[in-house]
Order: C-alpha cells, then structure tokens, then sequence
C-alpha cells in the first residue's frame, strides 16, 4: 500500500524529465579529418536565414562559441571550420487516452461515468548546426537538437534552455572515431 503512495509523485517525475528532454541526432562526413580543426567562425549568410528573432539568434551563437571554446577550438576569421546554424519550429500535440475526464451519459455498454482523453499542446523546436570545412566549402558534421521549447518569460530560463540544447548537441562533437 506504500508503494501506490508513491506511484503519482513518480508519474509526475517522468512527465517532467520527459518534458525537459533534448532529442539529438548527429551526421558526419567519414573522410574528414576532425583532428586538423582548430578554429572557427561563423558563417554569416547561413545564420543570416535562420528563422529566430535576433535576441535568440545572439544567444545561440553565444553558446555555440562557449562550447566549441571548451573544447579547444579558437574563434578566427581565418578558420578551419565554419559554422551555421538552422531552425524549425512546429506544434506538437499529444493525446493521452487516460481515463481521466469529467461528466455523466449513456453508453451502449452502461451508463455512468465519462472517461476521456488528455490533450496536451506544446511548440517543439530543432536548431541544426552545421560545421563546414573552409577550405573545401562542403558539410562535414552536422547535429540536430530537437526539445519543447520553453514558454516562460524569464530570459534566465531561456538561456538556459539554449545552452543546454547547444550542449547536448554539441556533446557529439567531434564524433567518437576521431576523438583525440
């Protein structure tokens, strides 16, 4: 019976951990030599044509330039690698048959009470950051972040919110094989 006591707190746990997720997917190029990138810039056309506001634009690039920092990449106008970003942004709607519901009616079954479903609305955004060789101008790593985005009005919890999805994203980067 303790057990059933603590079913909802847990039920409530995995909503909100499920909620704060970053689905990330990366791609590269097998032929690129990873371990000859040692700078980056940014590419201005592409980030240009990203469709964010410019606030948010500012903030992504920030963190893009914190992380590839840490990782021993210097920010030069004469880089190796160039980098831009991409977005897409859509609804998503979830229905959940949970038997949770309100009202009275007949059924061809019984009559009673009426369970139904949950829908839940939320705004889903991927940003894509694209890495490419200076040299040769062609893509030779990509990551894909995908996660809820945040509707809060506090600009502390936005930034939060872009740089751990420019975290997770980059986390990948460089890709296993060729890291030093």
């Amino acid at each position: 019976m303790k057990a059933l006591k603590f079913t909802p707190l847990l039920l409530l746990f995995a909503i909100v951990a499920s909620c704060t997720s970053v689905r990330v997917a990366t791609d590269y190029d097998k032929k690129a030599d990873f371990n000859t990138y040692n700078s980056f810039a940014f590419y201005k056309p592409g980030i240009d044509k990203a469709e964010i506001n410019d606030l948010d634009k500012k903030r992504i690039l920030r963190a893009i330039d914190a992380e590839l920092s840490a990782k021993g990449l210097s920010k030069n106008k004469s880089a190796d690698l160039l980098v831009s970003i991409f977005t897409k942004e859509r609804e998503r709607v979830d229905v959940y048959n949970n038997n949770f519901g309100y009202g009275w009616g007949w059924r061809p079954w019984y009559y009673g009470g009426y369970y139904g479903n949950t829908v839940s609305r939320s705004t889903e955004g991927s940003l894509y950051i694209d890495l490419i060789d200076a040299k040769t101008n062609e893509l030779v790593w990509q990551g894909i972040g995908s996660a809820r985005l945040s509707t809060s009005d506090d600009i502390r919890d936005k930034e939060e919110r872009i740089r751990e999805i420019v975290n997770k994203i980059l986390a990948e980067y460089p890709p296993d094989a060729m890291k030093k």
